[in-house]
């Protein structure tokens, strides 16, 4: 049997690109993003004084090929204590959706949420070639969260962030 109709749609016409809009939708996206930080921020420090944890701190490893979190341990004041079973409120955006999106999350979910989000701004990459690792500390008790991590191939240097 011979084809006498073409069987391809024919390729679309060029189109260009603006760059300079592609970066100003993520700009405003990461605006957006840091804007909910402080109100989940706040709610994390809220929900870990209420179940009696002073402090989290939270170990990762960019080792290998894909880094992760390593562990999250629960803290009142020198002793380890389980999370509790407490969900809290979670702002999010997603890529589909332009609305923030709340969530409820529990105690240690947002740890890890707030760990990851963390890690992506201030080490880009740290997950991958043997990246970064180190530890944060979520200290409810002074509302802070600091992190220290060391790079482990590109430099010796240790380095620390207060957010």
């Amino acid at each position: 049997m011979t084809l006498t109709e073409p069987t391809l749609a024919p390729p679309m016409a060029p189109s260009t690109v603006d760059m300079a809009q592609i970066f100003a939708v993520h700009a405003e996206r990461a605006a957006r993003i840091d804007a909910l930080r402080p109100g989940n921020k706040e709610r994390l420090f809220d929900g870990l004084m209420a179940a009696g944890i002073t402090h989290v701190t939270v170990n990762f490893d960019g080792a290998g090929d894909s880094g992760q979190i390593e562990s999250i341990s629960a803290w009142s004041a020198e002793t380890a204590v389980e999370f509790p079973a407490t969900e809290i409120a979670y702002a999010a955006l997603t890529w589909d959706n332009p609305e923030v999106e709340m969530r409820s999350l529990s105690l240690e979910d947002v740890v890890e949420q707030l760990a990851y989000d963390f890690l992506s701004d201030t080490h880009g990459g740290w997950e991958n070639n043997d990246g970064a690792w180190g530890e944060f500390c979520f200290d409810a008790a002074a509302r802070c969260i600091h992190l220290e991590f060391n790079e482990r191939l590109t430099s010796s240097e240790l380095t620390t962030y207060d957010f």
